[in-house]
């Protein structure tokens, strides 16, 4: 085995959350290195479907959302890559009057909290954005910030801008091992060793067993969201496209093909490193889409794929502090929406590694939340 690699930090896990981690750290003058089982965005940060959505998101994510989509919209520069963001809006249809009603309900919600990045759609506006939807569609609800980016590019250009700025990659190390020792985080692999005074865990679908390795229990699961890419279509949809109570995501990209997702989950084998779809319920997407948009009953399916993501409970993420063990934080189990939050999520661990501190609220995404308290 070779010498111990030595860091200020060490980042488990090489996604859009780990690469963006160890470029906020670097750019702020900190040694940072990042180990990787496999290689860099191998999992569901460089596989997912793209969405840069603050659309729907849950009240706890809100704050971390906006500030993350003000920095998409300037990413391209700031990192001197192409992240393949496009600013196109996000609408999810209604497709009936009960969907009305549960807009409605938002609506109240997020105007008594203060937001209004939500906006909400008629029927006729619904067709003047998308003319090719359905006729029984009634509304939906638009925000206009929202759009797509290619997650392998994304996640990507963090790690060459972060290398930029000397951070360190490691692939193909699996980490086998965590202890404390005296002040220090000691990690080993098969063949290397790192030490580290801060230790992150960015882990992905493997975030529980890391967190476990640290002092952390977690109540995470894992499975594999499902997509397909059609060929060539004429255009038809600028928006991305999702709806409020159906299972349906679809974007068109410039080129023609359409994206289609919708949160269907395939088999995962997580000790393997394999997915196997689930073709009844990718079908079930496919019929979804022609639902909505009776013109992709033309469409042909050019490749379907999984990826491996984890889940908690309230998919919510696991985002902050560790619970028991002193210099050490999570940022996994992002539940199928984390790539949009990737700018801030390095931002927020940035901070608390530099100052201790976040001026997000974290509490509902702490890593004991699902903890009894002791009374």
């Amino acid at each position: 085995m070779s010498q111990v690699k030595t860091s200020d930090v060490l980042i488990i896990g090489g996604g859009i959350q780990g690469a963006s981690a160890a470029y906020h750290l670097a750019q702020r003058g900190v040694c940072v290195a990042v180990v990787e089982k496999d290689t860099v965005s191998r999992h569901a940060s460089g596989v997912n479907a793209g969405g840069v959505r603050l659309l729907g998101r849950h009240v706890a994510e809100v704050e971390l959302s906006l500030e993350s989509m003000r920095r998409w919209h300037q990413l391209d520069d700031e990192l001197d890559a192409d992240t393949g963001f496009r600013a196109r809006s996000l609408i999810n249809i209604a497709a009936d009057e009960k969907d009305l009603e549960t807009l409605a309900q938002r609506e109240a919600q997020m105007h008594q909290l203060g937001y209004f990045h939500e906006v909400r759609l008629d029927q006729q506006e619904l067709r003047e954005r998308l003319p090719f939807v359905a006729p029984h569609c009634v509304g939906g609800v638009v925000s206009e910030s929202d759009g797509y980016a290619i997650p392998f590019h994304a996640t990507q250009a963090f790690c060459h801008a972060a290398k930029r700025l000397g951070a360190q990659f490691y692939e193909g190390q699996q980490v086998e091992q965590i202890r404390r020792v005296g002040d220090s985080w000691l990690v080993t692999t098969a063949t290397e060793r790192f030490q580290a005074e801060h230790l992150i865990n960015c882990a992905g679908a493997w975030g529980d067993l890391v967190s476990v390795m640290m002092g952390d229990n977690v109540p995470m699961s894992y499975s594999a969201p499902m997509l397909m890419i059609t060929t060539r279509m004429p255009h038809f949809a600028t928006p991305v496209v999702g709806a409020v109570s159906r299972p349906l995501s679809f974007k068109q990209f410039e080129n023609g093909t359409v994206l289609i997702g919708g949160g269907a989950k395939g088999f995962a084998d997580r000790t393997a490193n394999r997915t196997r779809l689930d073709y009844k319920l990718i079908a079930n997407g496919a019929k979804n889409a022609i639902d909505f948009f009776p013109i992709m009953s033309t469409a042909s399916v050019n490749r379907m794929w999984s990826g491996l993501e984890g889940y908690m409970p309230d998919n919510l993420p696991v985002l902050g502090k560790s619970a028991r063990a002193e210099k050490a934080y999570h940022a996994f189990a992002f539940s199928a929406h984390g790539f949009q939050l990737g700018p801030v999520v390095g931002e927020v661990l940035a901070d608390l590694v530099t100052t201790g501190e976040t001026r997000f609220d974290l509490e509902p995404l702490r890593v004991n939340r699902y903890e009894r308290k002791v009374l």
